[in-house]
């Protein structure tokens, strides 16, 4: 794939993504923003290291960190966070099961279609380790975002 329509593909997939945040409503935002925020941060690390010990290679050079994984970051990573966080906070069973699948989804045939679309590759890991790499950090989220949650109770 052309780094122009690589480029294309990135913008459209942080805009749609991002463009959906007017239904999430002024209040879920305040209360879901900082634990969201949080994770990316940690995903962002995490991206870092898988970068350097090439659990992936992103195919369009040069190979930047702007191009590759931080589309991926602040936009699917960042708002599903958030949505899942709003449909599912308060029910632990239904947060875990909705991040299994969407992460299970990403892992198994987003990493496929990526791969059929010349944008990235698994190399140093299978698709259930990089189910793993996204899924642990499930647990992070929700222990963030109950964190602020107690916090706000007794302010």
């Amino acid at each position: 794939m052309s780094l122009k329509n690589q480029w294309l593909i990135n913008i459209a997939m942080i805009l749609l993504l991002w463009l959906s945040l007017p239904f999430f409503g002024r209040r879920n935002i305040k209360r879901f923003l900082p634990a969201s925020a949080l994770i990316v941060l940690l995903e962002i690390f995490h991206g870092q290291v898988g970068k350097k010990r090439k659990w992936w290679i992103f195919y369009n050079k040069p190979n930047s960190y702007i191009s590759g994984e931080f589309p991926f970051d602040i936009g699917p990573f960042f708002i599903a966070s958030m949505w899942i966080l709003k449909w599912t906070y308060g029910n632990f069973k239904r947060f875990i099961l909705l991040n299994a699948t969407v992460n299970a989804f990403f892992a198994f045939i987003g990493t496929r279609l990526l791969l059929k679309l010349k944008v990235s590759q698994l190399v140093r890991i299978n698709e259930f380790q990089f189910f793993l790499f996204f899924f642990y950090k499930a647990f992070i989220l929700y222990g963030l975002q109950y964190i602020f949650e107690s916090k706000r109770k007794f302010t």
